[in-house]
């Protein structure tokens, strides 16, 4: 009997959860996303039946974009973004042109809001993440409102592909275009690469709008080989890789700023540096750095740049870095 007594409560505590399954059910959850849709495409309404196909400008491809997902409750009406724009529908009384919407986000039969109104329209919703940063941020003090960048009507919003990203960019941007077109550029004309892998366009705690707090980090993220920790660093590379790299192009492989050794002399000021080869009179230096006991030839320790003719890097390998415990020099 003791056993039975066990069996007999285990079932009633399985049919104690399962009764909010079966309840739910007898429910019909299909009624509810199908009131809620019904019920923003009537608001919706309001403004299709002007605002319809015939328009210059797309209007109801919103419902092909995430905009115009009706069964959804976030989902915005168009009097979400434009306001309730009372005096638009009505008209006027008093004048023949008809007032402006609320909140005009392009510039057509009305001018357009202030980037500050268009704004706050958007970030009424979107909020957080990695628009933290927005206020005060290099955009946002030029003027720059959302939909400056994003389309919100078309299916197809440019700045979600990466393929089609940077021509976006590019419209203000004129500079980086003209640097991405040279021999030495990352892959952003090729759709590997965007704008956004490296900025934050909507604000960022680091230089540049960048991702990361330092050049250096950003430039970690897909050169991961250059980090390191080394035995022996280069303390340019380890600051900033912009002393020696322009990131959006150069005619000069791999994304230098010059070649080498002019590069590299515009740090290292000595030793091969120096114009003036060592001879009998050299009095035991060559650029500045002197032999052991003035004794060795310094020419064949230290040959000046006009005799060897090369680049720093012959030699000089290891320019990011090295563990061999012979690295000092940052040699092969």
């Amino acid at each position: 009997m003791h056993m039975h007594q066990k069996f007999g409560a285990a079932l009633a505590l399985v049919a104690s959860l399962l009764a909010p399954a079966v309840w739910a059910l007898d429910a019909k959850p299909a009624d509810a996303p199908s009131a809620l849709a019904q019920d923003a495409l009537k608001k919706d309404a309001v403004c299709t039946k002007c605002h319809d196909a015939s328009e210059n400008a797309p209007v109801l491809s919103l419902y092909q974009t995430r905009h115009g997902v009706r069964g959804d409750a976030r989902t915005p009406s168009c009097q979400s973004c434009h306001g309730a724009s009372a005096e638009h529908l009505k008209g006027s009384a008093t004048s023949k042109t008809r007032p402006a919407p609320d909140h005009v986000f392009k510039k057509g039969v009305y001018a357009a809001s202030s980037d500050q109104d268009r704004t706050g329209q958007c970030l009424s919703c979107h909020q957080g993440g990695q628009r933290n940063l927005w206020d005060g941020a290099q955009h946002q003090s030029a003027g720059v409102a959302c939909n400056d960048c994003h389309v919100v009507h078309r299916p197809k919003d440019k700045l979600q592909d990466k393929k089609t990203q940077a021509e976006v960019c590019y419209s203000c941007h004129k500079d980086q275009r003209a640097d991405s077109k040279k021999t030495s550029h990352h892959p952003i004309a090729e759709g590997k690469v965007g704008c956004s892998d490296c900025h934050n366009p909507h604000g960022a705690s680091g230089p540049k709008l960048l991702k990361k707090n330092t050049v250096t980090e950003t430039c970690y993220q897909c050169h991961a080989e250059k980090r390191g920790p080394f035995l022996f660093e280069h303390q340019p590379v380890t600051e900033d890789c912009a002393n020696c790299h322009t990131p959006h192009g150069s005619n000069i492989a791999p994304l230098l700023k010059s070649r080498a050794p002019f590069l590299c002399q515009e740090c290292h000021d000595g030793t091969h540096a120096s114009g003036t080869p060592a001879g009998p009179n050299a009095a035991g230096r060559q650029g500045g750095l002197a032999s052991v006991n003035a004794a060795t030839p310094p020419a064949a320790l230290y040959p000046s740049k006009n005799l060897v003719g090369s680049s720093c890097m012959n030699c000089h390998r290891q320019v990011h870095g090295t563990n061999s415990p012979a690295g000092g020099y940052l040699q092969r």
